[in-house]
């Protein structure tokens, strides 16, 4: 099913203390939402579970940033990943994301973990910029090349500065 709801101005803001939990599947359909969560989406529990984690992606997210999240997360490491999501109303929240693998029997995932809490503000501003920068890129080459100019974007940026994806994250 896809998202319908159309994005507004209005932000929420997750407070200082909280943390945003769930778990997902192999294929990231949610299976355990906390109550933060459930609030903060403005989704009802029903309607999570079982739902895709993508129910609460914000179209400012480039597609990039997702390819590589899942990308990682699948070769069994975590992933840190600051993420503008959106509400069942149209409003958006910031989270900075660590997402773990949960490996099975044979090590290869079976499912994810996810907590999210509140970013700093300067973080949001910085990524913000270059999510805006990535998306433009996405949009500029079309849907099939998309991917891959958004992230060719980010490796340039990354390059510029000397740091691996996971310093600069860790550094904002």
């Amino acid at each position: 099913m896809k998202n319908k709801i159309a994005p507004t101005n209005h932000e929420r803001v997750l407070k200082a203390g909280d943390f945003i939990v769930s778990k997902t599947d192999a294929s990231g359909r949610i299976t355990y939402c906390n109550e933060i969560f459930i609030e903060l989406s403005g989704y009802s529990e029903e309607e999570l579970l079982g739902a895709q984690h993508n129910i609460v992606r914000h179209p400012d997210m480039p597609r990039g940033v997702f390819h590589f999240l899942w990308t990682t997360i699948k070769e069994g490491r975590e992933c840190f990943a600051y993420v503008k999501n959106m509400a069942k109303d149209g409003s958006f929240y910031w989270v900075f994301a660590n997402v773990t693998p949960d490996p099975g029997p044979d090590g290869h995932p079976v499912g994810y973990f996810s907590v999210r809490r509140k970013p700093r503000p300067e973080a949001i501003a910085v990524m913000s910029g270059i999510y805006a920068e990535m998306l433009a890129e996405e949009q500029r080459v079309g849907p099939r090349e998309a991917i891959d100019a958004s992230l060719t974007l980010l490796t340039s940026k990354l390059e510029q500065l000397n740091l691996s994806y996971e310093e600069f994250i860790l550094s904002i």
